[in-house]
């Protein structure tokens, strides 16, 4: 990158499988609140305050057309440039950042917001398929992903264990997180022993429904400096797409990933990411998606990711800290995912993690996923 781009801010609410009292717009306007409280900046038309944002919305899970009508006003769209995309948080944070770097602007807003509660999740998930050959059949992203978790597991000898030690890390690491939903302490026959959803995946291997918001103030190198003392930067980051039929490729690899993924390294120089990254913040809508995304990452060989978990270094105190927050396992809404992993992983090297903080964490991966069986990856590096 020419020139630097610095996160100023992130605030995130609570993380609840439901919050019935307050309307999307509340929710958002809750953490739009909060963040600009925390840097004294208003909406300005005159370059003193934030000019742009970019919201993160949805009408299927605002369950109204045109939802970001209501995220843009919230976010200071009135008379304002602002966008809105509806393919994660993390698309929202690229687009941000694109801007920032186009020189539109100098300052700029990001937020993202969910309710998955007030939705019927697999018929909103179904909507993610083909409508001529895949949508009649009732798919939605949980059954895809028990296709997913059994290609995976056959072609690479990866056991129920391995990926219930997955599940048994990240809601032990959540009970750090006051953000978090679910923190429990499990044992993996606990997570062996709940009931099967879809073969093989059981009820706490997957991604609790969930409720929250997440925003982010943004904002180029010279102006974040005198926002704040302790900016993070925007080292690398890239996105790659992958089929949208789910028999036009292997199920048990992630090229989309590793694309992405390699793009971001070579923008912000990294050559060994087992050795240059000090904590990782991912995106596992399943227990198995951490082993597997963790090799399209570049963390282990294709195939290793068992071994990875098995070995221990991914714990909060050892050499590849992932998912100390507690990562979605513990609950975090589809839409918002992708920004709190760049929330977390900017927490950590701010040094503000709290009781989940990775000591000495200079340089952190925030990772996301969109789409069937991880159809849409993003890859972003931060520095302190």
């Amino acid at each position: 990158m020419t020139e630097r781009i610095g996160i100023v801010a992130t605030v995130q609410t609570k993380y609840e499988e439901s919050k019935p009292r307050l309307h999307p717009s509340e929710l958002l306007c809750e953490v739009v609140e909060e963040v600009m409280s925390e840097t004294g900046l208003t909406f300005t038309r005159d370059g003193t305050g934030l000019e742009d944002s970019v919201t993160c919305c949805s009408d299927h899970w605002d369950g109204q057309i045109g939802s970001s009508k209501n995220a843009q006003d919230v976010a200071g769209g009135d008379l304002r440039e602002s966008d809105n995309v509806s393919t994660g948080g993390a698309n929202a944070f690229f687009l941000a950042v694109a801007r920032l770097l186009s020189g539109s602007c100098d300052t700029i807003l990001v937020t993202a917001h969910c309710k998955e509660s007030q939705g019927q999740v697999g018929l909103i998930e179904n909507m993610g398929f083909d409508p001529i050959y895949h949508r009649m059949l009732g798919l939605d992203f949980l059954s895809a992903a028990a296709l997913q978790a059994n290609r995976y597991m056959h072609k690479y000898a990866i056991t129920s264990e391995q990926c219930a030690k997955v599940v048994v890390k990240n809601r032990g690491n959540a009970k750090n997180n006051p953000f978090s939903q679910a923190p429990l302490d499990l044992t993996v026959d606990d997570v062996l022993n709940s009931p099967v959803l879809a073969f093989p995946l059981k009820v706490l291997e997957v991604k609790p429904v969930s409720d929250g918001a997440c925003a982010m103030i943004l904002a180029t190198e010279s102006r974040a400096k005198k926002l704040t003392d302790k900016p993070v930067w925007v080292k690398g980051i890239a996105n790659c797409y992958d089929s949208y039929y789910l028999g036009d490729r292997d199920l048990a690899d992630c090229a989309a990933l590793t694309n992405a993924a390699h793009r971001a390294y070579r923008m912000a120089e990294i050559t060994n990411p087992r050795k240059e990254i000090d904590v990782v913040e991912l995106s596992e809508y399943y227990s198995y998606q951490e082993l597997l995304w963790l090799e399209g990452l570049g963390f282990c060989n294709k195939g290793e990711g068992g071994k990875l978990i098995d070995s221990g270094v991914t714990g909060m105190d050892r050499e590849l800290p992932v998912n100390p927050s507690g990562g979605l396992l513990s609950g975090v809404p589809t839409m918002v995912d992708g920004l709190s992993r760049i929330a977390e992983a900017a927490l950590q090297l701010k040094g503000e993690g709290g009781a989940r903080q990775i000591s000495g964490a200079r340089t952190a991966l925030a990772h996301s996923v969109m789409g069937v069986a991880g159809q849409m990856h993003f890859a972003t590096i931060l520095e302190k």
